[in-house]
């Protein structure tokens, strides 16, 4: 892969050694990329929710699969000049082989890490058995094309009706064990589990925010010994709540008082040509002035 891989990669994995806390927000287009890059954020992670909405289906049916969600993430790398890791979901398959080529494809289109999820799709058996959970992990770090391409395994119990914090734990130091890069349990009910789970691993853990229910800010968060935070598909349904407000009081009042809150045209424009390429020393863009 080019240089210029080479050093997004060194960058995202620094940025995870460098002693804050880095705020990685998800994008789920190359647009929202583009608006991200531009407010100043350090590096970018992709959502599959995002992206689901964005096409008219839901997330985590199926309805999308490895080339979609992998021509989604080269769209974002291609957009920004920051570190991209993608959201791939449970590598699209069950074997730790479909986690090894899932690996080996996110690394070909210019990502610099990406997240492998023990949920299986199946809701009558949720969450992969232990040891198969573990040899994906396994495989997905083995399959690694540069030692810098990071990990992040995720142990989705709270997610799924299995508020088991013993196993949970147990699963991301087995994780670790093998080699993952970044550890993550979405949905832990409390700041306490949040510390639990920071004491027993020893590579940075992962936490999502803005989920409804978890009103945590990123400095308790900090405090609690997380070392990077995502978004998940928080930001993307923010603006379709927007767009939903909108169209609804269109439809209802015939009136646009919506537009008060649009950004004109023009900073809109301004996004996306500056996100790319800005000029050394350039400001960030910030929204409403």
């Amino acid at each position: 892969m080019s240089a210029i891989h080479a050093q997004k990669r060194m960058r995202f994995s620094g940025l995870h050694r460098s002693g804050g806390i880095l705020l990685m927000p998800n994008a789920w287009d190359a647009g929202s990329a583009a608006i991200l890059d531009r407010l100043g954020y350090p590096a970018l992670a992709t959502t599959s929710a995002g992206l689901a909405f964005s096409r008219g289906v839901t997330d985590s049916t199926g309805d999308l699969s490895r080339e979609d969600v992998l021509e989604n993430a080269r769209q974002i790398v291609a957009a920004t000049a920051l570190p991209v890791s993608a959201d791939l979901e449970n590598g699209f398959g069950d074997a730790p082989e479909d986690c090894a080529l899932t690996v080996r494809a996110a690394f070909d289109v210019g990502l610099c890490g990406g997240a492998l999820e023990d949920a299986t799709g199946d809701p009558a058996a949720p969450i992969y058995d232990f040891d198969l959970a573990v040899a994906r992990i396994r495989a997905a770090v083995a399959a690694k094309p540069a030692p810098d391409f990071m990990i992040t395994a995720r142990s989705e119990n709270f997610l799924y009706g299995r508020p088991d914090m013993e196993d949970t734990i147990r699963r991301l130091q087995a994780f670790e064990a093998v080699g993952a890069d970044v550890l993550y349990a979405p949905g832990l009910p409390d700041l306490e589990s949040v510390r639990r789970v920071c004491a027993a691993v020893t590579k940075p853990v992962n936490v999502v925010l803005g989920l409804i229910g978890s009103p945590y800010t990123v400095q308790e968060l900090e405090a609690a010994g997380v070392r990077r935070i995502s978004t998940g598909g928080s930001l993307a349904r923010a603006a379709l709540g927007g767009f939903i407000r909108a169209a609804v009081e269109l439809r209802d009042h015939g009136t646009t008082g919506y537009a008060a809150a649009a950004i004109p045209d023009a900073e809109a424009q301004r996004y996306m040509r500056a996100a790319h390429t800005p000029a050394d020393g350039d400001e960030p863009l910030w929204c409403g002035g």
